[in-house]
């Protein structure tokens, strides 16, 4: 059975409902993970969401910023959820994908300006939560399972527009690469993107203040989608959805998918 999974940062999903229908009737993925729904649970729009077919949400919301939903064609029951770094930030929730998979989806701290823990206190909340996330699946060691989001790093040189340019620029500094490598390794997750997408500069966020992003295609890789290695083999189909940056009142993240035959 195939299952295909969207990850998106949506920056709003209430502000974004249209789009995010949008997204639900052109290309029907079985699971969509949002990111920085910026709502608290019971005020996100599933009416139209269902009327898609999407009757099944598992989400962790908060007034404003934040929060994390998982939509689903799909039989969904909640199995996690997590405040990693003692931040009481609604950045993490998992479930079970009708038995067959559980997805943990995240929003990782962004991180601030200076990536120096000494005068920014938020690059040390993403250092520390990224070490949680890795001591949580040490722990935990998952099986079936789909890990998703906005990690808010991109860690090869071509998951960035200029990589010498952005050596000291928050989302790819070396600390920050090497305490993502650390959670990967956490539980071999393997990167589902770059297994199916090995070479080449590959983008998932344009920043907004850009006036024209698609021609200064200065992006960033910050969105994806990982497995545990016993169903990685099984993954295919990856892509990045890079026309919806480019939609009515888009979110400066595009959506990223992967299929799973289960």
């Amino acid at each position: 059975m195939p299952i295909t999974v969207c990850t998106w940062n949506i920056n709003s999903v209430r502000l974004r409902e249209d789009i995010v229908c949008k997204l639900l009737a052109e290309e029907a993925p079985d699971v969509l993970c949002l990111q920085e729904c910026k709502s608290p649970v019971d005020k996100i729009p599933t009416e139209k969401f269902a009327e898609l077919g999407y009757s099944h949400m598992v989400a962790n919301g908060q007034k404003g910023y934040n929060g994390v939903a998982i939509l689903s064609r799909l039989p969904l029951v909640e199995t996690a959820c997590e405040d990693f770094a003692a931040l009481e930030h609604a950045r993490h929730i998992a479930a079970s994908v009708d038995g067959k998979m559980t997805i943990h989806n995240f929003y990782v701290p962004a991180g601030g300006d200076k990536p120096n823990r000494e005068i920014n206190e938020k690059f040390g909340q993403k250092l520390d939560y990224l070490t949680e996330m890795r001591d949580y699946f040490t722990k935990t060691r998952p099986e079936k399972s789909v890990l998703v989001g906005d990690l808010n790093i991109a860690p090869r040189e071509d998951d960035v527009w200029d990589h010498k340019k952005l050596l000291k620029i928050v989302s790819h500094t070396p600390i920050e690469v090497d305490h993502l490598a650390a959670v990967q390794d956490s539980a071999n997750w393997v990167d589902i993107t770059r297994q199916d997408i090995p070479e080449g500069l590959l983008y998932s966020w344009w920043s907004y203040r850009a006036k024209d992003w698609d021609a200064a295609d200065k992006g960033r890789r910050l969105d994806h989608i990982w497995a545990t290695p016993d169903i990685a083999p099984t993954a295919h189909s990856s892509r990045i959805l890079r026309p919806a940056r480019g939609w009515e009142k888009p979110s400066d993240h595009a959506p990223v998918f992967a299929t799973f035959d289960l």
